[in-house]
């Protein structure tokens, strides 16, 4: 199986010196630091480790885990260990998703290229698979796991095991004749191409032979009228579905003759349905399709929280990490909390807590890498500015004022660049609020974006300018949406705000942004570094766009004299009813792992985020036993007020009567984005990476709700 993909690996020096295997220090911290034997596997996909050469490996990791490789002086880790290892000796190798970073010593500075230079190469040849591609490197892992004696062949038992490996609950005798059937060979056991043609008859989709048969006169082939008929009727591809047929079918038809005469085989329908073409993402809201030309309130942004934490809030590690994963994820807005620090060198870190510190100069550097290949001289610095004596007795004046009789704001200070000393704060209510001691020179970067204080929307109305920006906890936040949600949308129209998270969320956890992005909040700031139903919605809506951070509000949300109000919602357009016919799911993975003769029983819950009213979830009863090709045919509807703010996940789970149903995976995207038909869902893991070839198959129908409808 696995000369498949071994023919059309990138082989060079490089990754044979890799396969033969290297002693190497793994390196955690400063103090730990241990002697572990590396060696890429003959499959080219996967790197092995033991404590020694010859020693019982296990699996560390494989190629298509690994997002880059970096050299040693970008490695936090690394660094700190210059004095002992040269740092040309050290890398990194940097996974997806939230995993945190190997850092490994090589012996030489010679050992160190090869396996740097060799993992990239890897690295590409991964990245730039298509679809086919992918799916021999998924067989070819799994043919690896089932030939447990590693002979390269499987026996009928080894297959056994394999099915239950990969969620399959099947008939012993029914299993016996598929395994005899691809047997081509008659050897009692399965090589390459037999292994292959068992997999597909495993695979094979009823349900999509009959939707091609309803269209197929022959059942054979859709004709380029029949593929147009499906396109209009079923897709709602509207009037420039004839040359998408023509596209579609010279993109996924894989035989030659097929294309020259415009038709459309079983593969190649079942090709496009999987793709992107297919997919319930709409492929033209990928690219930067919005107007990017408005003001910079009339977007949502980007944003992050205390961004060089990657734990929590009291004891967590502060790392320049943080930043570059925030950046590299899309994040428009980052936080940079600065403190003097030993002999006057200043550091970043959560002021008044145990979280470690970091140099600032590391997070200007880590800042101008990742930050600053297009966004030159297009950098705001958001934070307090020193102002003059005068403004500040007005303001004070202005304060007293309006606060006489009232209870003192809730102060909770989040700066972004800028040096401060800020005291406890005091259990004596009446006592002033101490000053922050800014640092001049970083006073003076802040230019548009200075921080002012939020009173009422009447004085910021009064003495506040549009490029001028207000912070809100959430809290504060929450009881201006629920006591004066529509002067928080009006005023969001031409002013800035930011929402951060309750100082009660010393765990790093998440609230849920989308009931401040239906008041118009542009950067509601999340704990980027933990994984959730809250962060699975947040990259929901930054998905689209080209993932360039910014999303344009929906026009009632740009407009200053808006009607809206996000607790009682009328849209100013017609509401909706969805219909999602969950059909059926595809190699979904195991829960647990380690339990061998466990399979899943998938069930689907579709819920939906909008405004109140349209916040609510559907989920389909569960498959037993089956997570490899489980069907439901159940069909869930919803009606929606506010279409345009709805954002939709679909969350597939493992039923479980003795406790919670567990998390297998799931995948959310903004109403707006949503195509129409039969579509493919491709699943992504709790850390939000791809969960490849799992998938779920449903029917997407949207219609406009009969008469008004208001909450």
């Amino acid at each position: 199986m696995a000369s498949l993909l071994q023919g059309r690996l990138p082989i060079s020096q490089d990754v044979l010196l890799m396969q033969k295997g290297t002693m190497m220090r793994k390196v955690r911290s400063k103090n730990w630091k241990k002697l572990r034997y590396f060696r890429l596997k003959e499959d080219g996909m996967t790197v092995w480790h033991a404590r020694q050469v010859g020693g019982r490996a296990k699996a560390s990791f494989s190629i298509s885990d690994v997002e880059t490789v970096r050299n040693g002086h970008e490695s936090e880790v690394l660094r700190s260990l210059a004095e002992e290892f040269p740092l040309e000796q050290g890398f990194t190798i940097v996974f997806h998703g939230r995993r945190s970073n190997l850092d490994l010593v090589a012996n030489s500075v010679e050992e160190a290229q090869i396996w740097m230079k060799g993992l990239q190469l890897l690295v590409d040849f991964v990245t730039n698979m298509d679809q086919q591609e992918r799916l021999d490197q998924w067989l070819s892992d799994w043919f690896q796991r089932g030939d447990k004696n590693q002979d390269g062949r499987m026996s009928f038992h080894e297959v056994q095991r394999l099915l239950r490996l990969m969620n399959v609950e099947m008939e012993q005798e029914h299993a016996f004749q598929l395994f005899q059937a691809a047997d081509t060979s008659q050897s009692d056991t399965l090589e390459g191409q037999e292994f292959i043609e068992f997999y597909k008859a495993l695979t094979k989709r009823v349900e999509v032979l009959e939707l091609f048969g309803n269209f197929s006169a022959d059942g054979q082939k859709l004709t380029l009228l029949e593929f147009v008929d499906f396109l209009q009727e079923e897709q709602k591809e509207g009037d420039h579905a004839s040359d998408l047929a023509l596209e579609l079918i010279d993109r996924h038809e894989p035989s030659e003759s097929g294309k020259l005469r415009h038709v459309l085989s079983m593969d190649g329908f079942l090709s496009y349905l999987y793709s992107k073409d297919g997919d319930i993402f709409n492929p033209s809201c990928l690219p930067i399709y919005q107007d990017m030309t408005q003001p910079l309130n009339h977007y949502y942004i980007n944003s992050s929280h205390n961004t060089y934490l990657v734990g929590d809030q009291l004891c967590g590690q502060s790392s320049v990490e943080g930043y570059i994963r925030a950046l590299k994820r899309g994040c428009r807005c980052v936080e940079v909390d600065v403190w003097d620090g030993p002999s006057g060198e200043p550091v970043v870190y959560h002021g008044h807590t145990l979280t470690s510190r970091i140099l600032f100069k590391e997070v200007v550097a880590t800042l101008a890498q990742y930050a600053f290949q297009e966004l030159q001289k297009k950098i705001l610095v958001k934070g307090k500015k020193l102002s003059t004596l005068e403004e500040d007795l007005e303001e004070e004046e202005e304060l007293e004022t309006e606060l006489e009789g009232e209870q003192e704001p809730e102060l909770e200070p989040q700066f972004e660049s800028e040096t401060q000393e800020l005291s406890p704060r005091s259990k004596d209510k009446n006592e002033k609020k101490s000053k922050a001691i800014l640092c001049p020179s970083l006073s003076a970067l802040v230019i548009y974006t200075k921080t002012v204080s939020f009173y009422n929307f009447t004085h910021s109305k009064e003495h506040y300018r549009f490029y001028e920006l207000s912070s809100f906890s959430e809290t504060k936040a929450k009881n201006l949406i629920k006591e004066t949600g529509n002067e928080f949308v009006q005023h969001n129209a031409w002013q800035l705000s930011r929402v951060y998270p309750s100082g009660l969320r010393t765990d790093s956890s998440n609230y849920n942004p989308q009931e401040f992005w239906n008041a118009g909040c542009q950067m509601v700031a999340m704990n980027v570094q933990t994984a959730g139903l809250e962060m699975d919605i947040y990259d929901g809506l930054f998905r689209q766009n080209g993932g360039c951070g910014y999303v344009l509000k929906p026009e009632f949300l740009r407009d200053t004299h808006s009607s809206f109000h996000p607790e009682r919602p009328i849209s100013p357009f017609k509401a909706q009813t969805l219909q999602i016919q969950v059909i059926s799911g595809q190699q979904l993975p195991k829960v647990d792992k380690t339990k061998e003769g466990s399979i899943v029983d998938p069930l689907v819950r579709v819920e939906i985020f909008g405004v109140r009213p349209d916040t609510t979830r559907q989920e389909t009863s569960y498959v037993e036993n089956n997570g490899f090709n489980p069907y439901w045919g159940q069909t869930l509807c919803f009606q929606l007020l506010v279409p345009e703010l709805a954002m939709l996940r679909f969350l597939v789970k493992d039923y479980n009567w003795t406790s919670r149903n567990d998390f297998i995976g799931q995948y959310t995207l903004p109403w707006t984005c949503m195509q129409q038909g039969y579509r493919h869902i491709h699943l992504l893991s709790k850390d939000g990476t791809s969960l490849h070839p799992a998938s779920l198959f449903v029917h997407i129908c949207m219609l406009e709700a009969l008469g008004e409808v208001e909450s």
